[in-house]
């Protein structure tokens, strides 16, 4: 676009300029202007130097841009980021008023979201991986006159429940797990999310608790043992995800749930004697090994399961046990599952709703068959699947404005924390008016957060979401990369990754217990939690200089200790060489040592345990390690498959640190970094400083780079390509100038880091949008600064912040009808 091509809208703000002043915004009101008279001219007076029909900047020409429609919504999408993110204008250049901006944001995606309303949308403002994309000072400072808050509010909605929530509660139907024990408080415990297995499926398992016996290894026994994977689905990739907006249940995920349905409901009436014949059921296993015919392995008869009762004894097993079904033992069953599926009872209505459908079942069924059809529709109910918020009771105030009450507004508080429904104090609570106000939630909340015998997997799952770290096992590394890098050989390396994943886990738990200066404490400890395996990985990748010096030192010891031994016995033939444990040359083995400790890992899903929960608190190798950031299960979370990923590093360090917003890389953009084998990766790298590429890179490879001490698999080094590794970096316009400047590498930049308030607030951020589902906008700015008050005041506890949030009117107010969206939403 050029200042000439639209004279006309540049004299129009001439004229309008001065009416802008003095204007006052009400973040998430409607922005009341047109295309002619606000967004025309803002684009002219801001945006056509240097974006005009020559040479436009960044490849975007704004040349005869015209009112949003669905051809250009491509080109306003991207202004709209640009906007956001203060990029556009460049810094050096006039800036448009704060209002202004906002306002010409705010309109942009209003506008977005009428004309693509019936093309699946707009919802780029909502992701939350463009939380970032609202002004950090702006929540956190000083306001600019004329900006009028109002109190906030998160949207009436139905919120999908995650795999993991889901596959917990299916679990908790034929599953009795183990009560909580102060003296392992490590171990898996009724509460904790289902783990996954050996090759990181979820899964749930029936039987695994009375198996005794099996043919074959543990491949034959996986496959022999009755499972279902987890239906619901996500996108788990990197960052948050668990929002309400970008998730719902198709027709697929139904029909799988149905057919679970079926099988969990006969192994809760017969257990394993419905997935196995009867002579499977014994205290003897060679009795039935006896029956074993031929090769039997990873068949369903290849099992042995105890004569010991350990799932839960239901009204769903009296009722299919019985002779005949009356409607009494039909409604317990149906009472009992409904609560068990949607963690609260039903009310009358759906009570007989839900009996109707199971009687007509069985009378076109039978007993059984038709019991089993007629409870399975209450795996489909709505809330079962999903968690409504939608505020259907109570006067809204004047904001538009209702607070949740009683199931509502405890399931959310259970949410918050647990993945299995109400104890009885918080269901006692809901039953008797008790969850109605903010104090009755900052009453249950601080009871829950305090006792250390209700599992909280839900605040595990943040910082696994925060961080990242539970994504190296699903790195598929290239094979020879993965020798060369001193790293366990094929699967060994993804079990040691799953293993990497349960150990940090259980690092954040013990820094969560101690619950002082929580964020710097997992960005500077110098404690890890251990598997033998971890020698390796948290060794020093030799170089190839000293690699051979550990081969030649190899050779003279043998050789040394056979010299002993011919002198030890003259004229005698030197005995058979026993085969030598293989020796990792290209590894310094760190030392570690430490208390035993274990893992909340243990679950029996292949052989007598699915990883082990063993582990050891050790110290990191002083110097080399600090923090959760250079941890093997972060760092190979953060690589690909042949090399580090210092772009996607050093981006998880601009938004989750510095609170920092990255544009979507353009479609004419070739994403992918020349394949130069015999180059370093700082080198490949060349090509992201081109000018079209280093505006955004600026942002994020100097604080990737850092982290070049480590190679791909985690292990630390001071070589590569047997020259000495380049591990500088910078802090580059970090919002907070005294972050900003050089550093050495990634451990200096880490303590720098750790020290600063804006990460502090940053961290707020991340926390406010897993606990509320949404991003935050301006008018949530008082909740962000009363929860950040909170955790400093409390010296860092995580505790007092999650108590501030969930106390919080945007955790307990919802609006009945959703708002206009805003580019802060």
């Amino acid at each position: 676009m050029s200042k000439v091509g639209y004279a006309g809208g540049a004299l129009l703000w001439c004229c309008l300029v001065s009416a802008a002043v003095g204007e006052t915004y009400v973040p998430g009101q409607k922005v009341d202007k047109d295309f002619r008279s606000f967004a025309q001219p803002f684009l002219v007076n801001h945006c056509a130097d240097c974006h005009g029909e020559i040479a436009p900047e960044g490849n975007l020409t704004l040349e005869n841009l015209g009112p949003v429609d669905e051809v250009n919504a491509d080109v306003w999408t991207s202004v709209w980021a640009q906007v956001a993110l203060q990029e556009m204008p460049p810094k050096d250049a006039d800036q448009p008023e704060v209002i202004e901006r906002l306002q010409f944001a705010d309109w942009i995606v209003a506008e977005l979201t009428r004309v693509l309303k019936d093309k699946g949308g707009f919802q780029a403002n909502r992701d939350p991986n463009k939380g970032n994309f609202l002004d950090h000072d702006l929540l956190f400072g000083p306001l600019p006159e004329g900006i009028k808050l109002q109190p906030t509010s998160s949207p009436a909605r139905i919120w999908r429940v995650t795999p993991q929530e889901h596959i917990t509660r299916v679990n908790e139907l034929i599953n009795t797990e183990p009560e909580y024990d102060p003296n392992k408080p490590g171990l898996r415990t009724h509460g904790d999310v289902v783990p996954t297995n050996h090759g990181g499926e979820l899964k749930l398992y029936f039987g695994t608790d009375r198996i005794t016996r099996w043919q074959g290894g543990t491949v034959a026994y996986a496959t022999a043992v009755k499972s279902v994977p987890a239906v619901l689905s996500s996108a788990r990739n990197h960052g948050l995800e668990n929002y309400p907006d970008f998730y719902s249940v198709n027709s697929a995920e139904a029909t799988q749930i149905l057919g679970m349905a079926d099988d969990v409901l006969r192994y809760m009436a017969y257990g394993p004697l419905s997935i196995a014949e009867p002579f499977q059921i014994s205290d003897n296993p060679q009795s039935v090994i006896s029956q074993w015919k031929g090769d039997i392995r990873g068949l369903p008869t290849s099992l042995v399961y105890s004569t010991k009762v350990v799932r839960p004894l239901t009204p769903v097993k009296d009722l299919l046990e019985a002779k005949e079904i009356d409607d009494q033992k039909l409604g317990a069953a149906v009472d009992y599952l409904f609560e068990s599926l949607t963690f609260r009872p039903p009310t009358k209505q759906e009570s007989e709703a839900y009996l109707a459908i199971a009687k007509q079942s069985v009378d076109k069924l039978g007993k059984e068959d038709g019991a089993v059809l007629g409870l399975s529709a209450i795996f489909l109910d709505r809330d079962a699947l999903f968690r409504p918020e939608l505020a259907a009771e109570g006067q809204a105030d004047q904001y538009g404005r209702v607070m949740l009450q009683d199931w509502e507004l405890g399931l959310a508080v259970n949410h918050a924390l647990r993945y299995v429904k109400p104890d009885e104090e918080l269901r006692s609570a809901i039953l008797e008016g008790r969850m109605r106000t903010r104090e009755d939630v900052r009453r249950e909340v601080e009871r829950m957060l305090s006792d250390d015998s209700i599992r909280k997997p839900r605040v595990l799952q943040f910082f696994r979401d925060y961080f990242d770290y539970d994504l190296g096992g699903y790195i598929c590394k290239d094979t020879r990369a993965l020798a060369d890098s001193g790293a366990a050989n094929g699967q060994g390396h993804y079990r040691a990754m799953f293993d990497a994943t349960a150990s940090t886990d259980r690092l954040i738990e013990l820094i969560l217990q101690e619950d002082q200066d929580v964020l710097k404490q997992l960005l500077t400890t110098d404690k890890i939690v251990a598997t033998p395996t971890d020698k390796t990985y948290y060794g020093k990748r030799r170089s190839q200089k000293e690699v051979s010096a550990s081969v030649a030192a190899q050779r003279k010891k043998d050789e040394a200790e056979l010299a002993a031994w011919m002198e030890e016995h003259p004229g005698e033939k030197p005995p058979k060489k026993k085969q030598q444990q293989n020796v990792n040359h290209k590894v310094e083995q760190a030392e570690i040592s430490g208390p035993k400790i274990f893992a909340r890992v243990s679950r029996r899903s292949f052989g007598s345990g699915s990883m082990n929960p063993d582990r050891i608190l050790a110290a990191a190798p002083e110097g080399e390690r600090l923090g959760i950031l250079t941890q093997p299960s972060w760092l190979v979370s953060h690589s690909d498959a042949m090399d580090n990923h210092a772009i996607r590093r050093g981006r998880w360090v601009r938004e989750r640190l510095l609170g920092g917003g990255i544009p979507d890389v353009p479609i004419t953009v070739d994403a992918m970094l020349p394949d130069e084998p015999n180059h370093t990766l700082r080198e490949r790298m060349r090509v992201t400083r081109e000018n079209y590429c280093w505006t955004c890179h600026e942002k994020m490879d100097p604080l990737g780079l850092p982290f070049e001490m480590f190679n791909h698999a985690g292990l630390f080094r001071e070589t590569e390509l047997e020259q000495p590794v380049d591990t500088s970096g910078a802090i580059i316009d970090s919002g907070d100038p005294e972050l900003d400047g050089q550093v050495a590498n990634a451990i200096e930049m880490i303590e720098k880091l750790a020290e600063s308030e804006r990460v502090e607030q940053v961290f707020v951020r991340h926390a406010f949008r897993f606990w509320m589902g949404r991003n935050e906008t301006l008018n949530d700015a008082p909740v962000l600064q009363e929860a950040h008050r909170a955790y400093k005041e409390s010296g860092g506890s995580m505790k007092a912040l999650l108590t501030s949030l969930l106390t919080s009117d945007a955790f307990l107010y919802r609006t009945r009808t959703e708002p206009v969206t805003t580019a802060a939403n």
